[in-house]
């Protein structure tokens, strides 16, 4: 799984993991046959009608358009998202970070009549793999991808946190956070510190500060480690 470096319209990188070839391809079988049903349903209901062809062709055209505009309809109104991505949590999102616009989905649905339609996905399943970001044809021509929301989990993105057996906590007053918000505090504080972000420091600093009513004289950088350390040992004692 390839990772992708987004930066943000804050100057803010965020790492993405582009969407597993195989995620992809499950999305795509799932819209497929969604697609697929709903056709077979239109035309079974068309001849139980039993409305002459004249008529029948119009109104045939009109109820599978629905069909016809599948990706870029459920795209457009659901995030990034159809059916089939929903459920295999992938979304498709612009490589600059920013949300993909009407223009960008309508792209990308032009062209899957290249990449995927006329080549039954040959095209599709070939770019992404030369790429290894994430884009196919389509993705390429929008500037978007495909990312997975499926977070992966690694040690820092556990609540561990390291300190000695005597360790005495400072402020109790953290216990105030969730689980959740001190998960944020943590990753964001150790971001700004492998990044050297002294003013991300700062702002946690003065937020935590605002939530607890904190008052203390130790430096930004001090402080959040203490209070990350002090959340692990409370809850942990809990």
């Amino acid at each position: 799984m390839n990772e992708i470096q987004i930066e943000t319209a804050q100057n803010i990188s965020i790492n993405q993991n582009a969407a597993h070839l195989g995620d992809r391809m499950l999305a795509y079988i799932i819209d497929s046959i969604i697609i697929w049903v709903y056709s077979i349903l239109m035309i079974l209901l068309l001849v139980y009608m039993d409305i002459d062809f004249e008529n029948m062709w119009s109104l045939y055209l009109l109820v599978m358009l629905p069909s016809f505009l599948y990706y870029v309809l459920l795209e457009t109104f659901m995030n990034g998202k159809t059916i089939g991505k929903t459920l295999m949590s992938i979304r498709v999102v612009k490589v600059d970070g920013s949300k993909p616009n009407f223009s960008s989905y309508f792209i990308r649905w032009i062209m899957r009549l290249v990449d995927v339609v006329l080549s039954t996905g040959g095209i599709a399943v070939l770019t992404i793999l030369l790429r290894g970001n994430g884009q196919r044809l389509g993705d390429i021509a929008a500037g978007t991808t495909v990312i997975t929301e499926k977070r992966k989990i690694k040690l820092q993105d556990t609540m561990l946190v390291q300190f000695p057996k005597d360790y005495k906590p400072t402020f109790p007053q953290v216990t105030v956070f969730k689980d959740s918000e001190m998960q944020t505090i943590k990753e964001l504080y150790r971001l700004a510190r492998a990044n050297g972000d002294h003013n991300v420091i700062v702002s946690l600093s003065n937020k935590i500060k605002e939530v607890t009513n904190i008052v203390t004289d130790k430096t930004p950088l001090e402080f959040v480690d203490i209070v990350v350390k002090d959340y692990v040992y409370y809850t942990q004692e809990l």
